[in-house]
């Protein structure tokens, strides 16, 4: 099974993952699969961060986003000691993902030998951060781990069954 067949069973799927992980050619797959794409903006919302993944959720159709609230999740405790992204905020995010018959493709890059050397304690701390957000997500939404070196994936924890809700 390619990971495009994997991917198309969901209608909606996030794309996260270190930085420096290449995504173009994926993202670009899942557009010739008919997925709308959308990038979020680096920065964002200053009141209520998960505001625009709300809307943005409430679309029709099949929807790949590249870049989610997820990243400030990691890269905010490691810049600036502390993220503008609750983790109330993140898994609501998740579950909304999931709800809309989504999962969280989360993109990994083993370093080669002596990567850490160049590339600093930073990406080695995000790396670790990732992998604690994501394993924590698997509770409330699919979740795919990419190697984008390798190519290899598998899913992250077992999802949890999502309470029925009252109609």
């Amino acid at each position: 099974m390619t990971l495009a067949s994997l991917l198309t069973r969901y209608r909606t799927v996030v794309v996260e993952g270190q930085e420096g992980t290449r995504r173009d050619d994926l993202v670009a797959e899942l557009a010739r699969l008919g997925f709308l794409v959308r990038r979020m903006p680096a920065t964002l919302h200053h009141l209520d961060p998960a505001l625009p993944y709300r809307e943005l959720l409430s679309a029709p159709g099949r929807l790949v986003v590249d870049g989610s609230i997820i990243r400030e999740l990691v890269y905010g405790p490691l810049r600036r000691g502390r993220s503008r992204v609750t983790w109330i905020q993140a898994l609501d995010f998740a579950e909304a993902v999931a709800e809309r018959d989504g999962a969280m493709l989360h993109l990994t890059a083993s370093p080669p030998a002596g990567c850490e050397q160049r590339h600093g304690a930073e990406a080695a701390e995000a790396r670790a951060a990732y992998a604690r957000v994501f394993l924590a997500l698997a509770q409330h939404v699919p979740v795919v781990t990419l190697d984008v070196a390798s190519g290899t994936t598998g899913p992250v924890g077992a999802p949890r069954p999502r309470p029925s809700r009252p109609g």
